[in-house]
């Protein structure tokens, strides 16, 4: 290679690593009445180099706290799974955030993996949507840089009980019966509703106007549930299920839906396939989450997964700015 080809390779690395640079910024919502504070990170779009940053296990190629690059950027919210968190979707967050998109996630007070308090109560799934919504808000209205999001281009990306969250969110309406397992031997209010067949209130966000949903839990869901579901769905479903979510429960949704998303089923994947590689220090202590079939690559499948949900998301809620 010549000096001036070596040099003129140079500069175009340098200029798409500064293109392609994440930023991150923690996140704190306030406690609202009754409501928890919620924790996480803002992922945006950077002109600053990325270098690795560790948080708790997880390293990731980002800009702490750098300044946010341009104006009118679509606003992308993630909700985990149970005893998740809000880095349990960081590469997909990266992808978006590369390309221009701000990406804010969360963590679900009292279900995350280092507060799983509450994952077994039936109010969760009612606060869940709740917590999107007052993530909507703080975006839109508190946020120090929220004149440079676009309010009219907000999406959402779910995985598992996320998934479910982000159907309620969009319209969806779950029946929970009048006997619930979560409520048995409960005196909870809410668990009063449940037993006399009256639906708790839920939270519909008509913000959000395009989703992408990942293996989503759906029991509490029937024919009648998303009759008034109207915005753009990427659908996603495990092959093998896990977790209790199961295939045949993911494709009567895509049935469902009344507008025919985008479905995809993953071949030989189970269902924290969905998750990122993991690092090496937790492939053995959590193998449930880490551990996929012979011959399944998570790291090929996130690569194909990603640049989907990117196509999808730029496809339904319009290209971002360039990154200058």
């Amino acid at each position: 290679m010549t000096f001036r080809r070596l040099v003129s390779c140079i500069a175009f690395c340098l200029a798409t690593s500064l293109t392609q640079a994440a930023g991150l910024k923690r996140l704190d919502i306030p406690a609202e009445g009754a409501l928890q504070p919620l924790k996480g990170a803002v992922w945006y779009p950077c002109s600053q180099l990325p270098s690795e940053t560790r948080i708790g296990p997880f390293v990731l190629s980002v800009s702490m706290n750098c300044p946010l690059a341009g104006e009118k950027r679509p606003l992308i919210v993630v909700s985990h799974g149970r005893t998740g968190s809000f880095l349990g979707h960081r590469d997909t967050a990266e992808i978006l955030a590369n390309a221009g998109f701000i990406v804010v996630a969360i963590n679900h007070p009292g279900d995350t993996s280092l507060d799983q308090s509450r994952t077994r109560e039936f109010p969760i799934f009612v606060e869940r949507p709740a917590d999107i919504k007052r993530t909507i808000d703080y975006m839109l209205a508190s946020w120090p840089d929220t004149a440079r999001v676009d309010a009219g281009r907000v999406g959402f990306f779910g995985f598992s009980r996320g998934g479910y969250t982000g159907l309620v969110a969009i319209g969806a309406n779950p029946f929970f019966g009048k006997r619930l397992r979560l409520c048995e031997g409960k005196s909870d209010p809410l668990c009063g509703q449940v037993r006399m067949g009256a639906l708790p209130e839920l939270s519909h966000d008509p913000r959000i106007k395009a989703a992408v949903i990942v293996d989503p839990l759906s029991v509490f869901f029937t024919q009648d549930s998303f009759r008034t579901v109207r915005v753009p769905v990427q659908l996603w479903g495990s092959e093998r299920g896990g977790d209790g979510v199961t295939p045949a429960e993911v494709a009567e949704i895509a049935d469902r839906l009344p507008t025919k998303p985008d479905f995809h089923i993953v071949p030989g994947s189970q269902h924290f396939s969905f998750l990122p590689p993991c690092p090496a220090e937790l492939a053995q202590s959590t193998a449930e989450l880490c551990s996929d079939q012979p011959g399944f690559d998570r790291a090929a499948f996130h690569a194909d997964f990603n640049a989907r949900v990117l196509a999808f998301f730029k496809a339904q809620l319009g290209q971002p700015p360039e990154i200058r």
